[in-house]
């Protein structure tokens, strides 16, 4: 009977082996050996948008040499109405300049310290394979530069960051931003694309306080954020922020979370999400109503408008969205639709 049972085991367990290999070889055979793409010799220096604006899409380019230039630059700018912040930033916005390039290309990355700022800094981009993702690379100091090169290895939706000492105080006070890397091919065409990346402020003022606040680190090291916002401030995405689309377009969010603590519950009111990227991978998952978004962490998520009116984006941690900031809208436009949606 042992003897039975024990031929039984080494024989399912020579099944099992037989069929990884198996699998492990079909799921090579289906994969592209992205350290063996070359690139056309061909170069370019992107042109780099302010958020929510994204550059083109890749399409299906070859892949090249794509010169990237960064600047971090310290400045004071406004949170809140009336609200204050010395923001640290990469290209002087919150979030920083949104990068684009296609698995395979060979990336220059400058990294420029402007010399008025007061502190050093780097960038850690989860797209680098390779030590501390090029924070080792780029420290730089007031009025210096470094640059580093990678290849793209693995397609994807990236959070990018500064990761000097003390790494959460650099995050909080606004160094973030996001790197897409297509596939090849490049994604499929939308209508319109834009960029969120939702943050945690920490001031020592309340929510609404007037005037320039100050960043507080026991509050931070706590995790209570006074604000919780899009794209660096509570107005980014309303008013002339309020992002725009047409009824019957196809709409594409990059959706980043800079942290450094607070993890997003991304929601538009009155949509669905047609397609989640999940965790900006590859996978897809369909027909999501609210997608959760960790600190260093991105999602892309597309759907269609069908029906004009206002949407509301919110971290649907609902406080923090009518209490703390985290709210914008999406104005679409264009003929009603009663077949979809009807008020009598």
């Amino acid at each position: 009977m042992r003897k039975s049972l024990f031929i039984t085991a080494v024989l399912a367990a020579l099944i099992q082996t037989n069929s990884c290999k198996q699998n492990d070889s079909k799921i090579a055979e289906g994969q592209t050996d992205t350290e063996k793409i070359a690139t056309d010799g061909s170069s370019e220096t992107q042109k780099l948008v302010a958020p929510p604006n994204v550059p083109n899409p890749i399409g299906d380019r070859a892949a090249r040499k794509v010169i990237v230039k960064l600047e971090t630059i310290e400045k004071t700018g406004e949170l809140a109405d009336g609200t204050q912040y010395h923001f640290w930033t990469f290209n002087g916005t919150v979030p920083g300049s949104f990068i684009r390039a296609r698995v395979g290309d060979d990336i220059e990355l400058h990294l420029k310290n402007n010399e008025n700022n007061t502190f050093p800094h780097n960038i850690d981009l989860h797209a680098v394979n390779g030590p501390g993702g090029g924070a080792e690379a780029t420290f730089v100091a007031p009025g210096t530069e470094k640059v580093f090169n990678f290849k793209a290895l693995n397609p994807g939706l990236y959070v990018y960051h500064c990761a000097t000492a003390p790494v959460g105080m650099h995050i909080a006070n606004g160094m973030y931003g996001l790197i897409l890397i297509e596939p090849e091919g490049g994604l499929p065409k939308v209508d319109r694309e834009y960029y969120i990346m939702q943050g945690d402020f920490y001031t020592k003022g309340k929510f609404g306080d007037k005037g320039l606040q100050e960043f507080d680190m026991d509050k931070a090291i706590a995790e209570h954020p006074e604000y919780v916002v899009f794209n660096g401030n509570t107005g980014a995405l309303l008013g002339d922020g309020e992002l725009q689309a047409k009824v019957g377009e196809t709409v594409r969010f990059f959706v980043g979370n800079g942290g450094p603590n607070l993890t997003s519950s991304f929601h538009v009111i009155g949509e669905i999400f047609d397609k989640v990227y999940i965790e900006g991978g590859s996978k897809i998952n369909d027909n999501v109503q609210t997608t959760v978004i960790p600190p260093g962490g991105a999602s892309i998520v597309e759907f269609k408008a069908t029906v004009p009116g206002e949407y509301v984006i919110v971290d649907h941690a609902i406080f923090r969205a009518f209490n703390k900031g985290a709210l914008g809208k999406l104005k679409v436009t264009g003929p009603e639709n009663p077949a979809v949606y009807k008020k009598n």
